[in-house]
């Protein structure tokens, strides 16, 4: 009869440890993964928020250049309007109907410039709105990276340590940094302690 040679109990606990490490190493560079992630997704909030607030600048400094414009003719249309009824007997007329036109002009450019402000100003109120949803979007990012950091360093302390605690604790880590993550470009819930 052939002899069956046990394996050596100090072996099996090797291999034991050695595939936990390697599960470990491998859900910690799937951590790494998702907080590359949640880093791009805060990276592009950011971005985006810092774009939409130049761009709704420009378009209030362009409101305001309209605002100055359309003020100035009327301002002009208030003169000649004062001047003509100040020289009403005196002017000819010829001259009225051309001091007339000339008020319709200046009202008339005063009016294109009014309504362009008010386009412009949709554009600036969209520009701000875009501003705030991306500027909403960032803490969670943060939240997700800070969180997805603490799971792999503690997921390395697990393989330190032997320890399965430690590792489930930088599971609930990891899953909390993946739903900041995952909230961060979603938005399907609202954490007013986080704004």
């Amino acid at each position: 009869m052939a002899e069956a040679e046990l394996p050596n109990p100090r072996e099996l606990e090797e291999i034991r440890e050695k595939k936990f490490h390697s599960v470990i190493a491998l859900i910690t560079a799937v951590y790494a993964v998702v907080l590359a992630i949640a880093s791009l997704g805060g990276n592009h909030a950011m971005k985006e928020m810092l774009l939409a607030q130049q761009q709704s600048s420009d378009q209030w400094a362009h409101y305001q250049a309209k605002s100055i414009r359309e003020h100035l003719y009327m301002s002009q249309k208030m003169m000649l309007e004062n001047e003509l009824a100040l020289l009403s007997g005196t002017v000819g007329g010829d001259r009225a109907a051309k001091a007339d036109a000339a008020i319709k002009k200046l009202g008339s450019e005063a009016d294109r410039f009014a309504g362009e402000k008010r386009q412009i100003m949709k554009e600036a109120k969209a520009l701000e709105k875009k501003r705030d949803k991306n500027e909403s979007k960032h803490p969670y990012f943060e939240y997700a990276e800070v969180l997805l950091q603490i799971a792999i360093i503690m997921a390395s302390v697990s393989i330190i340590a032997d320890s399965t605690a430690v590792f489930a604790l930088s599971l609930l880590f990891s899953l909390l940094g993946a739903f900041m993550c995952a909230n961060g470009y979603l938005q399907f819930v609202v954490m007013p302690f986080i704004h």
